[in-house]
């Protein structure tokens, strides 16, 4: 049989409810009786019941963690590292795959069949009004991967897509490359929008420079090897920025499988820097998102929401930087 609290309070010589208070975040015990209390559950093999607890406090604890692309092998980062950092602040993470779903008041209400006391979107493709909609309803919210924005609606966490995009095609022109192109993930993605928009300002209009652009239809190895083979079969870019790793170790295949040559024929740069970007067989260059520092940061924000004040929303940005390995030509 289940130890229960009733076995606890009789062990401890105490009653049921100061038992309660003791496993209660926040109740009011002395340090004697909670030595007391936590002795007797020790000696029992005692351990507190979560969904009885959620019933005393009007707290379940549990994070609804959302997102809608796990065809992108650094969610499995993603999610590995934000699953720890709540169960290291005593939360529950509740994973949930939005990749069909088009409407954000269905993602409401599956949330609040759940009662969870917070909801992280963390995609980078979900528009914003998915977050907002969470806002709205009074929910607790963080969007990791968001859009920056000035005067956000929500908590944002991520990076300057922007920048990125900059970055990128600043790293190009420093090794020769004249004829330049980006492979974006899908068009409708603000992240798709913000990357092109920022490398096509840092290249449009200089003398000599070429440059142009597509779409994969999602973020994932197979769109980003479509989008590859399909431009193989015109004239091919000499150098590429793809909006993301898994895109770009797609073309990287594309190429290879062509009977070309990366970096000698063809360069890629990519975003993100995930695991299998440094493996030997990719050595994909990259620009590293600082997804640790991101996640940490998206954590402590949702705790700092479920206390008792809640802080306005603001937008936090982490810098990126360039990871240098062999699918780019030397500089010039």
């Amino acid at each position: 049989m289940a130890v229960t609290l009733k076995d606890v309070a009789e062990r401890a010589g105490v009653s049921r409810s100061a038992v309660s208070r003791t496993f209660t975040d926040g109740a009011s015990v002395s340090a004697k009786m909670r030595s007391k209390v936590q002795h007797a559950a020790a000696e029992l093999g005692y351990s507190p019941n979560a969904l009885a607890s959620s019933l005393t406090t009007g707290r379940t604890k549990m994070i609804g963690l959302i997102s809608n692309n796990f065809h992108n092998p650094i969610f499995l980062t993603v999610f590995d590292r934000f699953t720890r950092a709540l169960q290291e602040r005593g939360l529950r993470p509740l994973l949930v795959n939005l990749s069909d779903e088009t409407d954000p008041q269905n993602s409401v209400q599956m949330m609040r069949q759940y009662s969870v006391d917070g909801v992280i979107v963390a995609s980078s493709t979900l528009p914003p009004g998915f977050s907002k909609a969470f806002a709205d309803a009074g929910v607790p919210v963080v969007h990791t991967f968001g859009r920056y924005s000035t005067a956000p609606h929500v908590n944002v966490v991520g990076i300057n897509n922007a920048e990125c995009g900059r970055m990128a095609a600043q790293t190009l022109l420093a090794r020769g490359y004249d004829r330049i192109a980006f492979l974006g993930g899908p068009e409708a993605a603000t992240s798709t929008q913000d990357r092109l928009a920022g490398f096509m300002a840092d290249l449009e209009g200089r003398p000599g420079i070429s440059v142009s652009h597509s779409f994969a239809e999602e973020y994932s190895f197979d769109a980003g090897r479509a989008e590859m083979t399909r431009l193989l079969q015109g004239d091919p870019a000499q150098a590429y920025f793809c909006g993301d790793d898994v895109l770009s170790i797609g073309a990287l295949s594309a190429v290879r499988d062509a009977g070309l040559s990366v970096p000698d024929d063809i360069g890629i740069i990519g975003l993100n820097d995930m695991e299998m970007a440094g493996w030997a067989n990719i050595d994909l260059t990259t620009i590293r998102q600082p997804i640790g520092d991101i996640i940490r940061a998206s954590v402590g924000l949702i705790v700092d929401m479920l206390g008792d004040t809640s802080p306005p929303p603001e937008a936090r940005l982490f810098p990126c930087d360039i990871v240098e390995r062999g699918t780019l030509r030397p500089i010039r």
